[in-house]
């Protein structure tokens, strides 16, 4: 078998230099010399995945489909940055790629450390490829983390991303379609927060998600600021800033949750502001009305014998 290692940058391609810092010196080609001779390389990107936009990641899926139609690649391996590694996995796992397994893995220490667990990580992200598991994955700390839903929760710990419970989606994959084209900005809530933000944003956003309050308020100036956004044609997704739970869009009042759902805000459900933002931006791209985005299909009822 053969599969494809898509090198995008990001700690586990990064070196020490002089002052300090890290800056990504080494190529996908060296970190794919560790796995044996069965990987192709494509030296995508050297980046900071913070700095990685909507234009790169429609690139980036391109990459991916194009690898997988290829027959003698049997799955993708993607270097990446942590940064926003849940958005690129989020993206992978909402459009039609093709068939394979795709995995993504990075590292919290830099390549160069002496105890780095980018080595492992890798090693355990190739043996998840040759594995065939369908589906998109991260592979970090030891852990097999589905894309969707996907979190970094700490800075350093090296077993730093989570699962979020976020069911499966409704919806079939969507056909792969640039978002570039359909910016989403996210603003956050936080106790008196005005509608300066909101109102600036207007005319520079396709769409808005607005990392708000518990189950999705913020206050009132800020909630007549969302309520101009709907007013004006612009979709609004709302998330929560609180780490666990769903959004609910439960409350009344001007900056209620509730109060914006009627006037067509969406709840973003189990997905925090980071996946939210990607998934509206491809239900914009597709077509593909917003609140179907972010339904997720009902469990399967079991039947136990009597």
């Amino acid at each position: 078998m053969t599969f494809a290692l898509i090198a995008t940058g990001g700690t586990i391609a990064c070196t020490t230099i002089a002052d300090g810092s890290l800056v990504p010196t080494v190529s996908g080609q060296q970190l794919a010399d560790s796995l044996g001779n069965d990987i192709e390389v494509v030296e995508f990107r050297a980046l900071d995945s913070s700095s990685i936009t909507l234009a790169d990641l429609d690139e980036l899926l391109l990459c991916v489909r194009t690898q997988l139609a290829r027959p003698e690649i049997k799955g993708v391996l993607i270097t990446h940055g942590t940064d926003s590694m849940e958005e690129t996995a989020l993206a992978l796992s909402l459009f039609d790629l093709g068939d394979g397994p795709i995995v993504l893995t990075g590292a919290q220490r830099a390549f160069d450390h002496p105890e780095g667990d980018g080595p492992r990580n890798l090693r355990d992200a190739f043996d998840l490829l040759c594995s065939g598991k369908p589906g998109v994955w991260v592979q970090f700390g030891g852990k097999t983390i589905p894309g969707r839903g996907a979190r970094k929760w700490h800075t350093s710990h090296l077993n730093g991303f989570e699962e979020l419970p976020v069911g499966d989606s409704a919806l079939p994959a969507l056909p792969l379609t640039a978002m570039a084209e359909y910016p989403v900005e996210i603003i956050a809530a936080y106790p008196g927060a005005g509608s300066m933000l909101v109102d600036a944003s207007l005319g520079h956003t396709k769409g808005l998600v607005i990392e708000a309050m518990g189950s999705g308020n913020m206050g009132a100036e800020m909630g007549a600021g969302v309520a101009r956004a709907l007013q004006a044609g612009v979709p609004v997704v709302i998330s929560t800033r609180t780490p666990y739970g769903v959004t609910k869009l439960a409350y009344g009042g001007a900056g209620g949750g509730a109060t914006l759902g009627e006037m067509g805000a969406v709840a973003s459900g189990g997905f925090r502001a980071g996946q939210a933002r990607i998934m509206l931006a491809a239900a914009l791209a597709t077509g593909t009305p917003v609140a179907d985005m972010f339904s997720s299909a009902p469990q399967a009822t079991t039947y136990t014998a009597s």
